[in-house]
């Protein structure tokens, strides 16, 4: 009975692997249901045009970025600069469009450090159980103590102020709900029938998890990913506008925000589009990972 189960699985993933078109049209079916949503098509729509912006941004930014040009110093947004000009007379438009590459560059290194981190954490924990269980959670209980962005303060003070440092110390800080995550899902799953007769078969303990496991485990690390770039844009914002991110030039949102504190109150539009950017961009990420947990998790349905 043990082997016709596991048989039967082999065949069922086979038949996935092997046939592509079924994924695809398991994606449209994805999209089609996101776009069903108002709030999902909504940060599904978002998110494209930031990526679109982002690799088309030489060609739509009406200005070079980093060029300064004293004499358009904090002019208004108007028909010649539609976001208006800061303290160095930059166009503020244009460096939001060059901004998008530097939030994407975060959220892609980010997703690539804590996805495999957390999975690799969450899954093993919940299957070996015992003294590894205790452990590993007990690291990820400290890591959750401590708010994300003090834990982050803490890394960049360790490693040095800089886009890349920041990046990494996001990552070192956001892999833990992840695991939490992976772990409760691998405790559902240890048990199943297809996996005591892998067992059975004699397939080694890292098979299992890469196999069976870690599989059953990605919608829901998907959806996890997703809903944490909201706190990951804002954790590397905050560490921008700190001076301990993104440094100067570079058009990152949240430097964008310090630099233009001290003449906020007379420009607001120095503060107001870059800090209109982040919470637009965190909104989006928050309303599609809610429509992917809907979309891909069954139990939501």
């Amino acid at each position: 009975m043990a082997a016709e189960s596991l048989s039967m699985q082999d065949a069922v993933m086979s038949g996935r692997r092997s046939n592509p078109n079924s994924a695809f049209r398991r994606f449209l079916a994805v999209i089609r249901e996101l776009l069903g949503n108002p709030s999902s098509g909504f940060g599904l729509v978002v998110i494209t045009i930031l990526l679109l912006t982002a690799i088309v941004a030489p060609l739509i930014a009406p200005y070079d970025p980093n060029v300064i040009n004293l004499s358009n110093a904090l002019k208004p947004p108007g028909a010649e600069h539609w976001f208006g000009t800061d303290e160095l007379g930059r166009d503020i438009m244009s460096r939001i469009i060059y901004g998008t590459r530097i939030s994407l560059t975060i959220i892609t290194i980010v997703s690539v450090i804590v996805g495999p981190i957390g999975l690799l954490v969450g899954t093993t924990a919940g299957y070996f159980g015992g003294w590894y269980d205790t452990i590993m959670m007990r690291i990820t209980d400290i890591f959750l103590s401590f708010p994300s962005l003090i834990l982050s303060l803490a890394f960049v003070a360790a490693l040095g102020a800089g886009l890349e440092n920041a990046i990494i110390a996001i990552g070192l800080t956001a892999w833990p709900p992840i695991a939490r995550l992976a772990r409760a899902e691998t405790l559902t799953f240890r048990n199943a029938d297809y996996i005591s007769a892998s067992r059975m078969q004699g397939a080694s303990s890292l098979r299992i998890i890469v196999k069976s496991i870690m599989p059953m485990c990605l919608p829901s690390v998907l959806v996890r990913i997703t809903l944490s770039m909201a706190t990951v844009i804002l954790t590397a914002a905050g560490l921008g506008f700190l001076g301990l991110g993104a440094q100067p030039p570079l058009p990152e949102w949240g430097a964008m925000i310090a630099t233009g504190r001290r003449y906020m109150l007379d420009n607001w539009w120095l503060v107001a589009f870059p800090g209109g950017a982040i919470l637009l961009v965190s909104l989006a990420f928050n309303l599609l990972g809610d429509g992917l947990r809907d979309a891909l998790d069954p139990k939501q349905r």
